[in-house]
């Protein structure tokens, strides 16, 4: 081989190192969260600290709850031990971006908006629609009655504004579930406007006999979890998608539904029917 050829070879030998060197430090660089999990052998997973059954407090100061119980599994399955972070609405997905949890759980419906900003892993693990809790006294019959009427919110929920818009209400926003339902005691608002299935909850519990749900609930929207954007289709997405999916099949959905004492949701039923196994009838 003469002196051209040997240094063409070793140019091209150089470069296919080089390529695949960078090649893999790329993939590295874009399983980022993924591998961060697994060299720590921690997930650090974002949930409702106000949001009973969901995510919520016990008397302990505990996490607890039925996407609590979901995060636990991630953690079991991927062999890593978990760490809760309590998230509300107005900062749920800032803390996803800013690196400060690696995985988010905290009752967030899937918006398009949304997905511009977080990685949404799909099957949708759950769903519900906006509804208000009112006193009986007020008698409300439909939505056009909060016209001019002061509503109580949540800070980040995305049906404030359509309510605004749609029937003329002024949507007063709270930073948390426990406040704006303080506000609501207290007379502020005639109403709170929230996830129909959490309203429901709260009525259950038996803490609000006052109180009831009189409206048809308007814009169901499935439910999110959600992951860093960069990662939704590499390994960290889809293995999300997994455990999502294996939920629904296997009706652990609608187990922790009874678990948590959570009124049975035509979606959860519905989901597990289409992705059962033909096979296993």
């Amino acid at each position: 081989m003469n002196v051209k050829k040997y240094l063409l070879t070793a140019a091209m030998i150089g470069s296919a190192v080089l390529t695949t060197s960078q090649s893999a430090l790329a993939q590295e660089d874009k399983n980022k969260t993924w591998n961060k999990i697994m060299k720590s052998g921690e997930i650090v997973v974002g949930v409702k600290s106000d949001t009973k059954p969901w995510g919520y407090l016990n008397e302990k100061g505990e996490l607890i709850g039925m996407e609590v119980d979901l995060a636990q599994e991630i953690a079991d399955t991927m062999g890593v031990k978990l760490k809760l972070v309590g998230v509300q609405s107005s900062n749920r997905m800032q803390f996803l971006e800013q690196g400060k949890i690696d995985l988010m759980i905290a009752t967030m419906s899937d918006r398009d908006d949304r997905r511009k900003i977080v990685g949404v892993a799909l099957p949708n693990y759950y769903s519900s629609g906006t509804n208000l809790m009112s006193p009986k006294a007020l008698g409300f019959k439909n939505w056009n009655d909060l016209e001019g009427k002061t509503v109580c919110g949540k800070q980040g929920a995305f049906y404030n504004k359509i309510v605004e818009d749609r029937y003329n209400a002024k949507v007063v926003a709270y930073s948390g579930n426990a406040e704006a339902k303080q506000a609501l005691r207290n007379r502020k608002c005639v109403g709170w406007v929230y996830d129909d299935s959490v309203i429901a909850a709260d009525l259950a519990s038996g803490k609000f006999g006052e109180f009831e749900m009189p409206l048809k609930t308007e814009d169901d929207n499935p439910w999110a979890m959600a992951v860093p954007i960069a990662e939704k289709d590499l390994i960290y997405g889809r293995f999300i998608s997994g455990m999502q999916y294996n939920w629904h099949r296997t009706g652990r959905l609608v187990e922790l539904e009874k678990k948590w004492g959570i009124t049975p949701t035509a979606y959860l039923a519905i989901q597990k029917d289409r992705f059962k196994d033909w096979l296993n009838k």
